[in-house]
């Protein structure tokens, strides 16, 4: 196999692992195995709106973080590619695809963090 072929079955790997880790297997029992309606003297879910709170500020953190990161290093690259030489140029091409993906990830991150909340949310 070459390396292309690799790198892909690794990235589909991952995500299967990624994918996977987030199951649960849950052993519940219904109320009528623990004696009939209105018997569950279970805890009760609190207001979870401190929480909600708390990752909404964490998540807005990290964007603007990852996005001024994200400006500063294609400032950084952009200047280096317009003083580089022929071969500089070449190598900073090179070096645009992953950064390229990188900040697109960043960008979109809080959307498919929004998107994975809601549907787990309910």
């Amino acid at each position: 196999m070459n390396k292309k072929t690799i790198k892909i079955i690794s990235a589909i790997l991952i995500a299967l692992i990624v994918t996977f880790s987030f199951t649960t297997m849950v052993s519940a029992a219904n109320e009528t195995e623990v004696g009939g309606p209105g018997t569950y003297t279970g805890i009760k879910p609190n207001n979870t709106s401190d929480i909600d709170k708390l990752g909404n500020q964490v998540i807005g953190v990290l964007q603007v973080l990852g996005s001024i990161t994200a400006v500063v290093v294609l400032m950084i690259l952009g200047f280096k590619y317009m003083m580089g030489s022929a071969e500089d140029k070449a190598d900073y091409k090179k070096s645009m695809i992953p950064y390229l993906v990188g900040a697109v990830c960043i960008f979109l991150a809080p959307f498919i963090a929004g998107a994975i909340y809601s549907f787990v949310k309910g």
